[in-house]
């Protein structure tokens, strides 16, 4: 009797942490080594499941604007390292890409829940800032439908999401990026060395 209520409380658990996650599986590849740039970059990016999505402002006079974004950069098997988005026109993010691409896309380790007990600004607590052209995607090209299955299996809600609130799928292409995951300023990274990088 005290096994069967044992192993009903692990599944209880194992349930409760799927909650927490929302469904997915996170943290499925270990930490890389703080020295590995890229692959610490890459292993940030795909672990993560949000961010902070900067564009350049239309209504507000070219100010930066933040959003709060879901994002994917692949499939469990297939981690690509660039961000995809599935954003509505109803949202400035959105609009203010189709008159200004540039954008910027910022992640924190911290909501991974791998940086100890360290504050967010912490340089220990790992921060990316992926830099450049946020641009949509033909809609009937395979890029759109890898990054349509990439964006849906890390966030099934937005299968149901409204099909009048005409949705479409962005990528971010990158030009900069700008890591710290540890004291002495940032890591030297470039797009090639990210985009090559095999988790």
């Amino acid at each position: 009797m005290k096994s069967k209520c044992f192993y009903c409380f692990l599944f209880l658990i194992f349930l409760g942490l799927q909650d927490c996650c929302e469904g997915r599986l996170l943290l499925a590849s270990p930490k890389p080594d703080r020295d590995n740039a890229a692959g610490y970059a890459r292993w940030l990016v795909s672990q993560s499941s949000w961010g902070i999505l900067s564009t350049i402002s239309m209504e507000l006079g070219g100010s930066p604007f933040g959003n709060v974004v879901s994002f994917s950069d692949g499939v469990v098997d297939k981690s690509t390292g660039i961000p995809y988005f599935y954003l509505t026109t109803l949202d400035p993010t959105a609009r203010n890409a189709l008159k200004d691409h540039r954008s910027s896309l910022t992640i924190s380790e911290y909501p991974l829940g791998t940086c100890g007990n360290a504050d967010p600004e912490n340089p220990v607590c790992a921060k990316i800032t992926l830099t450049g052209n946020l641009v949509l995607l033909d809609a009937n090209s395979k890029e759109t439908k890898f990054a349509q299955t990439a964006l849906f299996t890390k966030h099934p809600e937005m299968k149901g999401w409204p099909k009048s609130h005409n949705f479409r799928i962005f990528k971010l292409k990158i030009e900069n990026i700008f890591m710290i995951n540890w004291f002495g300023g940032p890591k030297p990274l470039t797009v090639a060395q990210y985009l090559k990088y095999k988790i």
